[in-house]
C-alpha cells in the first residue's frame, strides 16, 4: 500500500479516537450539552464513516478504480479535517 494511504489511515484512526473522546465527554455532561455540540459530533462521526468506507474500499480495489478511490479518500479526509477545524458554537 502506498505511503499516502497509510498516512491517511493513521490519521483516520486518530480522528476516530478524538471523536470517541468528544462523544464520551458529551455523554458524561448529560443534559448540559447543547444541541449544536451533539450535531457537531454526529457530523464528525458521519464524515469519519465516509472516509473509513473509502479507505476500506481502496484496500480491496485491485485495479483501475484505485485512482478514483484514492481521490475520493483524499476528499473525504479533507472534509473531515475541515469539520474538525471549523468553529463550534
Amino acid at each position: 500500500m502506498d505511503a499516502t494511504i497509510e498516512k491517511m489511515e493513521s490519521q483516520l484512526q486518530r480522528w476516530g479516537l478524538k471523536i470517541r473522546h468528544l462523544a464520551a465527554k458529551a455523554e458524561a455532561a448529560g443534559g448540559q450539552v447543547g444541541f449544536d455540540t451533539l450535531m457537531y459530533i454526529d457530523e464528525l462521526k458521519a464524515l469519519h464513516a465516509i472516509a473509513q468506507a473509502k479507505a476500506d474500499e481502496l484496500k480491496t480495489e485491485p485495479g483501475i478504480g484505485r485512482t478514483r478511490l484514492k481521490a475520493e479518500l483524499k476528499r473525504a479526509c479533507s472534509d473531515l479535517d475541515a469539520a474538525f477545524l471549523k468553529p463550534r458554537r
